[in-house]
């Protein structure tokens, strides 16, 4: 069903009925967290990449995701100025359009469209190749196309056939993965006299630049946490669920991040090992206190960890390529619903086929797995940036248009924007700087290749504009009747 709204020109008031023909009000609180938790997939970085962001941050990694957390605390904030008063499945693509204008809301759509198909892309690749080690124990060693195909397939299903299966398998898998790190932590700093890592707390070795290039990676750890606004119609009660799981993600997250990576650098440390080159660093340390066994369950938690965050980055690119696509920005097709699962089944279907595309053709052009996880990772994390600056700007514009302005929002605001721009520097660099180099090739080719994509975006949207001058009048109208709708019911 298409959402149907009916313009009294003496009055602001809306009729909707119906949303956008999304199963309505079907996912309770821990299936929207499970939303914002797959994306963030905090059991993949313990597991898996902590090694990447202590080749940077050294002994203080944990400050850099300390700093990391408390920055998108402050994002988050700014995002629930929008999340308490609306909701839809446009998430912050929606929210800026009303802050900041169709234009700016466009390039929010398409940056966050990126970020997540990247994101997806990303962690695809991570499912191949932790599943090309475990399987490999077997005498199995299927090709890498093979296992990309695999991850991308399963997880287009579970989109394309119902959002509550997609959640509540989100959610049970991230927990049991999470579950099952915490239990071996504990274990392993037992085994290591629950000791003070003295070189950590003393960030023994540590430059401000280690601290500020770690956070290009701390923010793709992070990074996703916002997804579950993309369940505005799918949620119970979203003006409530929503912001309580955007913030909770965020925190619950982070303390997860700190203590597991105390305890590995630690462990390390002790061991004398090189933390920086293993790729499994939990089930390396398992194997060194004999329980190898508990290694090889945490390693299974991982993987479906990868899985839950490729199904999680999916469904929210999805939702955005759906309402944009209803705006008239795509292809009408993307923005239709499947008549008796009530998702955005062509949407999910587009989505799933780039997620596996691109990462199969990097395969087939000879880039490790391990490698095309950090490229396309590193070009998701612009995207995620990009929008994180651009809703802590819209934030207290929105406020102030709606007469609720208030100095600590001015402040919220001024301080997101602050702590966003460390890794934003941090990932572009600075000529000659110490505390911001230039990042090495790849890595220094990508914020030019994100820039022409917006501009690609920009020219695309200019376009459409001049084919129908309506346009924008159309996106403003139809995100006004969502707040609209909201407000109506708030008062009543």
């Amino acid at each position: 069903m298409s959402s149907e709204f009916n313009f009294n020109a003496n009055r602001e008031r809306v009729s909707v009925k119906s949303f956008h023909g999304l199963k309505s009000h079907c996912l309770s609180f821990g299936e929207v967290l499970a939303q914002s938790f797959a994306v963030i997939a905090p059991t993949t970085i313990p597991a898996s990449n902590i090694g990447l962001i202590v080749a940077l941050s050294g002994n203080g990694t944990w400050l850099s995701l300390l700093i990391g957390l408390v920055g998108l605390v402050f994002v988050s904030i700014n995002i629930n100025q929008f999340a308490s008063r609306s909701a839809s499945p446009g998430s912050l693509y929606s929210y800026i359009v009303k802050g900041l204008g169709p234009t700016a809301g466009v390039i929010c759509g398409w940056s966050l469209v990126l970020a997540y198909l990247f994101t997806a892309m990303s962690v695809l690749c991570g499912f191949a190749n932790f599943s090309t080690a475990l399987i490999g124990y077997l005498g199995i060693h299927p090709s890498s196309i093979s296992l990309l195909a695999l991850g991308a397939g399963i997880a287009w299903y579970a989109g394309y056939k119902d959002v509550q299966l997609s959640a509540v398998a989100m959610l049970w898998m991230e927990g049991l993965s999470i579950g099952l790190i915490a239990v071996l932590c504990l274990i392993i700093w037992a085994h290591h006299g629950f000791a003070l890592d003295i070189s950590q707390l003393t960030l023994t070795g540590v430059k401000p630049g280690n601290i500020a290039t770690g956070l290009v990676l701390v923010m793709f750890a992070f990074s996703g946490f916002e997804s579950a606004t993309t369940l505005g119609d799918e949620a119970k009660s979203p003006l409530k669920t929503i912001p309580r799981s955007l913030l909770g993600s965020v925190i619950l997250a982070g303390l997860f991040f700190l203590c597991t990576t105390y305890i590995e650098v630690l462990a390390f440390h002790n061991l004398g090992a090189d933390i920086t080159h293993t790729e499994a660093p939990l089930g390396y340390l398992a194997q060194q206190i004999g329980w190898g066994w508990l290694g090889e369950l945490v390693g299974l938690g991982a993987l479906a960890s990868f899985f839950a965050c490729v199904l999680g980055s999916i469904n929210p690119a999805a939702r955005i390529f759906f309402l944009m696509a209803r705006h008239g920005l795509f292809h009408t097709k993307l923005g239709d619903t499947h008549p008796a699962n009530k998702t955005p089944h062509i949407a999910v279907t587009v989505c799933s086929f780039l997620t596996f595309l691109i990462p199969a053709v990097m395969a087939m052009a000879n880039i490790k797995l391990f490698d095309s996880m950090g490229y396309l990772g590193a070009i998701a994390s612009f995207g995620f940036v990009t929008v994180y600056i651009l809703m802590a700007i819209a934030a207290p514009i929105y406020l102030n248009r709606i007469n609720q302005l208030r100095r600590r929002d001015i402040l919220f605001s001024l301080v997101a924007i602050a702590f966003m721009c460390i890794p934003l520097l941090g990932s572009v660099g600075i000529p000659g700087s110490e505390m911001f180099p230039v990042p090495e090739a790849p890595y220094n080719l990508f914020p030019y290749l994100f820039l022409a994509y917006l501009a690609i975006a920009c020219g695309w949207f200019m376009m459409q504009k001049a084919r129908s001058p309506k346009l924008a009048n159309k996106m403003v109208k139809a995100i006004d009747a969502i707040h609209i709708r909201f407000n109506e019911h708030n008062h009543k």
